[in-house]
Parts: structure tokens; C-alpha cells; sequence
């Protein structure tokens, strides 16, 4: 801090001590306890705690209820760095309760955001989420969109930290959806919604990706001389470059946070960066060095009275001690890592603390319960890949459908060059068509057969559901790709008719595919199998909606395959401009107004 903004903060000081001394027992003096209680908190808990204590007694002897609501507030906020979490927990609840009996929503709103906070860091992820759903609704009230933006970014967060990256990144665009509405511009919001896609794209794997929304992000942070987030971003790109293994310059970024930390007296701050940095000496191979930063890490980490570090902390420490043959401290630090993940179901760091036990427990000998710990760790893997692998649907579909396009671009081609060649040929096409649609059937009923015989399997048959989605969306995909080579073939020999002879022939090849595009057959099997893989999605549109006709449940079916419009109107052989006016009467019969996406409703159903 330069001399000049420090002689400025002891003259505010000096201020608000003068007119506290001066003031008459009443509402003005809690306010002025309360900005001493703000002035102190960081650089002296022991005088907040006095003026947060002063001005709780004060209200109560006033009736003043807003300003008991906040002394509740401050007292919470002082016992969460003591730490005692229960006084901690009582306080933020005592807030929340006082706070809603007044018109005071600003102070109410306060009480719920720093609540969903220190839920967060005691791993009470779903009560943190509801907190700040509390919080959302206050601010939605009061019509205070960055308020709203704050309660949206803490659910994303909030999400990150459960490993719910799908639900990270829709909290994520929302807030920036919210953002765009804010006049003048917010940019330390905009500038937390980048570092927020960057953090979840690196929690995904992709590092590159990340790396722009994180510079952006910070660039707007150091403009607006924000030294809380800055250090924030910091962690996240000294993080970034540990997946990227790039040691030097995750280390580098964690001390510039460091010294932020220090700069703010935040232990937080130097809680967190000394641990990321005891793990970067530990891998470049200085484990004294580690050990010596990650024990100060953990004395602040019990300190502030932060689970979720603690548990990664103890983790760290374990790792360390094996590192340097001290064993029964690896088995030690790995057991409180274990039973404090197991109280907030953290799953992926109880399954690292049952890893590093069971190879800790193999180099003393013990090997039943190293192969104990090695059976829990598996358990818990097992869950969190099934976890992972259930959100990442999605992605995969797309990457797989985009594969398949791809693939079939190059069999039209193909197709084409060998009509070329083998012109007198009339039903090759046809023939190489029905092959690989018998191809799907035998695939289909393989699969089927399959889950028949291991019914009693509960992953196996999740896991051939899963497969049978991706066949699905194949043979959707085959459908309209076919009618689409189809239609050229059909434009292609009646190119060739007019520079050949034999007109009959090729009268008869586009007669053929005529027949076909018209075939009933394959929308039959396409029907079945969607049926298998969407029980009751037939049954509860009829039950629902029972104007609806044969020809429209088509379409829904479609729509529930998440294709596209032209995708959909190959399948059904009609012009885009067809598709428009379907969807059209098909949202008039299910009465969705023009702000509701028809899509997303059929996906619902």
C-alpha cells in the first residue's frame, strides 16, 4: 500500500472512531459500529469482534432488528476465521431468520450470500446451492441484477466443486445472459463469468480452451485493480498449468496469489497457494521443501476451518510422506483424508485417500488391507467414470454424429464415381443400401439378445442402453442420409438420360428410387427401435396430446432425437420449408407459445 492511501484509510479511521465517541446511544451509532466492524475485520478481528458485539446488544436494546440481523452476520463472519464452525453455522442461521422479519433485503441478501460461502467451503454443497436459490429470489426482488449475477455465479461454483460440470457451465451462461441486461456495463461480472468458463473448461480437459477466457478475464481484473479476484484468477492459471505440466509457470502464478494474499490478509489466500506450491516442489522432487509448505498450509487450512482444503490437504501430505519412506504417516494422513471426505461425500478425494493408503499399507506389509483399500478405491472410481460418462453424453453423441456424416459424405461420393462406371447396373445402389441396413438389424438385434441374457446386470444393461442410444441416432442419421443419396442419384440419372441411349433403363433406376424414398419399411424399424430406447414416449404423447397424428408423432419422435431440421426432412422426404410449417402446426396443437422452444419441450416429455 503507498503512503498516500494509507494516511487516507487512518484519516477514515480516525473519522469513524470520532463520530463513534461522539454519538448518543441509537440506530447512527450501530451503522457506525458496523462500518468499524467492516474497517477491522481483516486487519484486526479482536476489535471487529468489539464493535460487531457493541452493536448487536444495541440493536437488541433499541428494537432495531436490521441491525441485529447484521450484528448476527458479523458475529458468523468473525467465528468462520476463529474458526469455530458451529458458533459460525448458529450465527449465519440467527441472521437469515432475523434479516427476513425486516424490509431490510439488501442486509438479507448479505446474510444468505455469505451463508451459501461458508457452506461451500464445509463441503455442504446442496445446502449451498439452496442458499443461494434463497439468495437469487431476494435479488429477483429487489430487481438487482448484479446481486442476481453474484447468486448465479456462486451456484456455478458451487457445481464446480461437485465435479456437475453440465450444470457449472448452464449457471455460467445464464449469468452472462443477465449480464447483457446490465446498464452500464458490469465488467468485473463479465470478467468472473470468463474466469468461470475457463475454470470448467479446464476441469474437462481442455486446456487450450481455457487459457483465453482466463487471460481475458485477468486483463479486465488488473484494469479494474481488483486484487480479490486477481488473486482468484492467478490460482486458476497456476492450475492450468500444472494439468499442462508446465511447473515453472504454475508455480510463478501462484506466488504472484500469494503475495495478493498477503497484501489483503487473506489466510484463505495463503492457505490455498502454500498447498499448490508444496505440490509443485513435491513434483519437481523437493519433498523437504513440499513438506515444509504444505504443513503451514494445513496449520492455516484447521485455522480458517476449511474441509474441502483440509481433506486435499491431508491427501497432499500422504503422498508426501510415502514420497519419503515415513509409511505409517502416509497411512495416517490418508485415514483423516478418508474419514473427513466420508462426511461430506466427497467422492473422488476419498477414492485419491484409499489410493494412496492402499500403496502405503502394500509397503508395510499389509497386504489384506492394502487390497481392501484397493477394492474401495475401485468402488469409488467405478462410480465417478459411470458419473462422468453419464454427463458427457451429450458430447459424444455429437462427436460420434459428426464422425458418421462425415463417413457417409465419403460413401456418397463413392456411390456416385461407381454409378459412373457401372451404369447398366440399375439396383446396385439399392442393393448396397438394403446390406447395410440389414447390417443395423443384425446390429440391433444383437444388442437386443444381449440385454435379455444379462437382465439381471445393472451396469451392463446401462451400459448396452447406452450403446443402443448411439445406434439409434445411427440409424436416424442412415435414414436421412439415404433419402439424401437417394435424391442425388435420382438428379444424376437424369442428367445421364439425356446423353444415352437406353432411356428405358435409366427410367426404370429412377422409377426404383422412387419406390424407395416412399418405403414404409425402414421408418417401421427406425419406430421399434426408438420405442426400446423411449418406453413411454409414444404412450405419453397419445395420453397428453390425443389430436395428435400419426404423421406429427413421426415428427416429435424426431425432434426427441435431437436432429436438425434437414436431418428431419430427409427422413420424412419433405422440403425444409415443409419442416417450418409442421413444427408451425405441431406448436399450434401443443399450444407452446413463440417464447418456448419446441425442442426443449420435447425433449422434456
Amino acid at each position: 500500500m503507498c503512503l498516500g492511501s494509507f494516511s487516507q484509510e487512518n484519516k477514515k479511521l480516525d473519522s469513524l472512531l470520532k463520530a463513534f465517541n461522539n454519538q448518543i446511544d441509537g440506530i447512527e451509532k450501530v451503522k457506525t459500529s458496523q462500518k468499524l466492524y467492516n474497517t477491522y475485520k481483516h486487519k484486526n478481528p479482536d476489535e471487529a469482534f468489539r464493535y460487531a458485539n457493541f452493536g448487536l446488544t444495541l440493536s437488541k436494546k433499541i428494537n432495531y432488528k436490521s441491525g441485529e440481523g447484521l450484528g448476527y452476520l458479523n458475529l458468523a463472519y468473525y467465528y468462520r476465521f476463529l474458526p469455530n464452525i458451529d458458533s459460525s453455522r448458529y450465527y449465519f442461521k440467527k441472521s437469515v431468520n432475523t434479516l427476513k422479519n425486516t424490509k431490510n433485503q439488501e442486509s438479507l441478501w448479505s446474510a444468505l450470500n455469505e451463508y451459501a460461502i461458508f457452506e461451500t467451503l464445509q463441503g455442504n454443497f446442496n445446502r449451498a446451492i439452496e442458499l443461494a436459490d434463497q439468495g437469487l429470489a431476494v435479488a429477483t426482488k429487489m430487481k438487482h441484477g448484479t446481486h442476481m449475477v453474484d447468486n448465479i455465479q456462486r451456484k456455478s461454483t458451487t457445481y464446480m466443486d461437485m465435479g456437475k460440470l453440465d450444470l457449472a457451465m448452464k449457471e455460467t451462461l445464464n449469468a452472462l445472459h443477465v449480464l447483457d441486461t446490465i446498464k452500464p456495463e458490469n465488467k468485473l461480472g463479465k470478467a468472473i463469468a470468463n474466469g468461470d468458463i475457463g475454470r470448467i473448461e479446464m476441469l474437462r480437459g481442455n486446456y487450450k480452451e481455457a487459457l483465453k477466457p482466463f487471460n481475458s478475464a485477468l486483463n479486465t481484473l488488473k484494469e479494474l485493480k481488483n486484487d480479490h479476484w486477481t488473486a482468484v484468477l492467478y490460482i486458476e492459471l497456476g492450475n492450468l498449468y500444472w494439468y499442462m505440466k508446465d511447473y515453472d509457470e504454475a508455480l510463478k502464478n501462484y506466488r504472484l496469489s500469494y503475495e495478493l494474499g498477503e497484501k489483503m490478509n487473506r489466510d484463505d489466500f495463503l492457505a490455498s497457494n502454500l498447498a499448490n506450491m508444496a505440490d509443485i516442489y513435491s513434483k519437481k522432487g523437493d519433498n523437504k521443501k513440499a513438506l515444509e509448505y504444505l504443513l503451514k498450509a494445513q496449520a492455516i487450512t484447521e485455522k480458517i476451518g476449511s474441509i474441502n482444503n483440509s481433506i486435499i490437504n491431508y491427501n497432499m501430505l500422504g503422498d508426501i510422506y510415502y514420497r519419503t519412506n515415513d509409511y505409517k504417516k502416509a497411512i495416517y494422513n490418508h485415514t483423516k483424508a478418508i474419514k473427513l471426505a466420508d462426511s461430506v461425500k466427497a467422492l473422488d478425494v476419498i477414492r485419491d485417500g484409499y489410493s494412496g493408503r492402499s500403496k502405503a499399507y502394500e509397503k508395510t506389509g499389509n497386504y489384506l488391507a492394502a487390497l481392501q483399500d484397493q477394492r474401495q478405491y475401485q468402488i469409488y472410481n467405478d462410480s465417478i467414470f459411470n458419473e462422468a460418462k453419464a454427463k458427457q453424453i451429450d458430447e459424444l453423441k455429437t462427436q460420434y454424429e459428426t464422425e458418421k456424416k462425415e463417413q457417409q459424405i465419403l460413401l456418397q461420393e463413392k456411390e456416385l464415381d461407381l454409378l459412373k462406371q457401372k451404369s447398366k447396373n440399375e439396383n446396385l445402389i439399392r442393393i448396397l443400401l438394403i446390406i447395410g441396413l440389414l447390417f443395423s438389424l443384425a446390429a440391433f438385434y444383437a444388442i437386443r439378445q444381449k440385454l435379455k441374457r444379462n437382465k439381471l446386470e445393472k451396469e451392463k444393461v446401462d451400459t448396452e442402453l447406452a450403446f443402443k442410444k448411439k445406434e439409434l441416432t445411427t440409424h436416424a442419421l442412415h435414414l436421412a442420409k439415404k433419402n439424401e443419396v437417394l435424391e442425388g442419384l435420382k438428379q444424376k440419372a437424369e442428367e445421364l438420360k439425356t446423353s444415352e441411349n437406353n432411356k428405358n433403363g435409366y427410367q426404370q433406376l429412377i422409377r426404383t428410387i422412387n419406390f424407395d424414398l416412399q418405403d414404409d419399411n425402414n421408418w417401421e424399424n427406425f419406430s421399434k427401435y426408438f420405442q426400446e430406447v423411449h418406453k413411454d414416449f409414444n404412450s405419453n404423447v397419445k395420453e397428453k396430446f390425443p389430436e395428435v397424428t400419426p404423421n406429427e408423432l413421426r415428427l416429435m419422435s424426431l425432434l426427441k432425437m435431437n436432429l436438425s431440421s434437414k436431418e428431419i426432412a430427409n427422413i420424412l422426404n419433405i422440403s425444409p420449408d415443409g419442416i417450418k410449417k409442421a413444427r408451425y402446426r405441431l406448436r399450434k396443437k401443443l399450444n407452446i407459445n413463440t417464447d418456448n422452444s419446441l425442442q426443449d419441450f420435447v425433449l422434456s416429455l
